[in-house]
């Protein structure tokens, strides 16, 4: 029995060596037979080492998206139009939880968002590294989420509690260390099926694919890549945005705000400073640059669910973290988390 599973994964390995392509059914099946635990660490690591070397196809991408949700503890919100912000991350940029933080000025907003998270992999603090910090707990019972939701505008899906197939390569990932196509594949993978997606990629190559999946299916979506590198809007300079409405270039005066420098995003070196540069946003101390750069962000969020123009989403995302309605989603979240049993 081991020599064949064995033997899948080695002609898989050498056809990969080989320049060959998978098709999206084998990428799916690929995928699925990680989850159950048929190859071993290396060969796992050698598999994902050659998509560190060569770009992923769009098919071969779409057959993973696929063993992922198939396999996934799905949460049924489908009651409510909610929308996830997150990056692909990978981009090496280290700054601090843009997109985490903009969920929180979106949910300020009133809108709802579903944020799927982890920890960091390639970057000293992921979504989950900075939730947990404050005292977030994390579940995957849909009546706490529904109520988190329902309370505080926002619930937290930690992935790993809705991916179980990705047990056997989540070390592998920690030890690797780098960017790997699941990174690419995390926004595509939320277990709440979100109707709407604000999505950062890394590269432009990797919009172009994200806008052609996207474009099959029925979700409401804009996919962001800032010129300079940054999976998010950064305010640093001119970011590519690719929706179900329209492609264009987004700038900082399209916001009606000065362009910033690179060092004025930059996120903390520990998870703790994280965590505390992530509240001092939230609590109206944080600098120009960052308020900014949170609020772009979370306006593309509320224009991408209410429809509205990006200018009124920022006077909305603006209002929420002024207000402190922003960091009330956070107290409410961390309230709800208190008396989790």
């Amino acid at each position: 029995m081991g020599e064949t599973k064995r033997g899948t994964m080695k002609t898989i390995l050498n056809r990969l060596i080989n320049h060959e392509l998978l098709t999206k059914e084998e990428a799916r099946n690929i995928l699925v037979q990680i989850s159950e635990g048929k190859f071993n660490q290396a060969q796992i690591a050698a598999f994902l080492t050659v998509y560190m070397m060569r770009s992923v196809t769009i098919e071969e991408l779409e057959g993973f998206r696929d063993a992922l949700l198939d396999l996934c503890i799905k949460i049924d919100v489908s009651d409510y139009n909610t929308i996830d912000l997150c990056g692909t991350g990978g981009d090496g940029k280290n700054t601090f939880n843009i997109s985490t933080l903009a969920s929180f000025i979106t949910a300020g907003a009133g809108v709802k968002v579903t944020k799927h998270g982890n920890y960091g992999v390639s970057s000293i603090s992921g979504s989950s590294n900075v939730m947990e910090q404050l005292g977030i707990q994390f579940s995957n019972e849909e009546d706490l989420l529904i109520r988190c939701l329902e309370e505080a505008n926002i619930c937290v899906l930690h992935a790993p509690l809705f991916h179980p197939a990705m047990k056997n390569v989540a070390p592998i990932r920690r030890e690797l260390g780098v960017k790997t196509f699941f990174n690419m594949l995390g926004p595509m993978v939320n277990p709440a099926f979100p109707k709407n997606q604000l999505v950062g990629v890394f590269n432009l190559e990797l919009a172009r694919k994200y806008g052609y999946l996207y474009q099959k299916g029925t979700k409401n979506y804009a996919i962001l890549h800032a010129m300079d590198g940054y999976d998010e809007v950064a305010l640093t300079g001119p970011v590519k945005m690719i929706s179900n409405k329209t492609e264009t270039v987004l700038t900082p005066a399209t916001f009606g705000v000065p362009q910033i420098e690179q060092t004025e995003i930059y996120g903390g070196r520990t998870v703790e400073e994280s965590a505390t540069i992530f509240t001092e946003i939230l609590k109206g101390n944080g600098t120009q640059a960052q308020n900014n750069v949170v609020c772009a962000n979370a306006a593309l969020a509320i224009s991408t669910v209410e429809e509205c123009s990006i200018t009124e989403g920022f006077e909305r995302a603006k209002d929420s973290l002024g207000c402190g309605k922003a960091l009330g989603a956070l107290k409410k979240l961390q309230h709800i988390s208190e008396n989790f049993n």
